[in-house]
């Protein structure tokens, strides 16, 4: 296997809503993916204000055999909110990507994430008899639909959900006390950057784990 397959085979495209409350799923979600051994890729993980957004999600959907869409913001929960259409359509772009291509890119498969288990085909109806699976905006149940998922897929020897769960507190327990120590703040905490997490999680993964299964 070439490189560059080795590294399609353990991305995973992460697309997912953005805002503040969305934060704690967030990193439940990205923590995970790397305990269980792979690399997510997600449109935030750069930044160039030259580069076409679309087509950075493009090019990171094309790279990566796995998917995970959480779609769990396509209903406006306040008045005058619009509902989002940004997950939806790289949705569409992934399966349209798998559906029109060749060779290596016919063998992605992706998981489909909503609040509620059947909320999603009030809206998009095309989905109807799809296995989709919810969190119910629950950090813990997310970590467990996502680890269950990949063992679905064929991962063995993964920790169980609620070892990846107790693994995950541990870390954000030491996550803030080491970001304490180092001056950060709230503000600075709240804004920072997925890179930077993610560096964090595989940096207390391999100090902390010494032989992720």
């Amino acid at each position: 296997m070439s490189s560059s397959e080795e590294d399609f085979s353990r991305n995973v495209f992460i697309n997912c809503p953005f805002d503040p409350e969305y934060v704690p799923l967030l990193r439940s979600l990205l923590f995970t993916v790397i305990f269980v051994g792979y690399n997510p890729r997600i449109a935030s993980e750069r930044f160039d204000s030259g580069e076409a957004r679309i087509s950075k999600i493009c090019d990171l959907i094309k790279c990566s055999r796995y998917s995970i869409h959480d779609i769990s913001r396509i209903q406006s929960s306040r008045r005058g909110e619009y509902y989002r259409l940004n997950m939806p359509l790289e949705l569409g772009i992934d399966i349209g990507c798998r559906l029109a291509s060749k060779g290596i890119l016919q063998s992605k498969t992706c998981l489909i994430l909503e609040k509620d288990k059947y909320r999603y085909q009030k809206a998009l109806s095309d989905l109807s008899n799809s296995d989709i699976k919810s969190h119910n905006n629950d950090p813990e149940t997310l970590v467990f639909q996502v680890r269950n998922w990949f063992t679905e897929l064929g991962l063995r020897n993964v920790p169980s959900a609620t070892k990846i769960w107790e693994r995950f507190n541990e870390f954000m327990a030491d996550f803030f006390e080491a970001r304490e120590r180092d001056g950060y703040q709230d503000r600075d905490l709240e804004f920072m950057p997925v890179p930077e997490y993610m560096d964090f999680v595989k940096e207390w993964i391999t100090e902390n784990i010494r032989q992720v299964k």
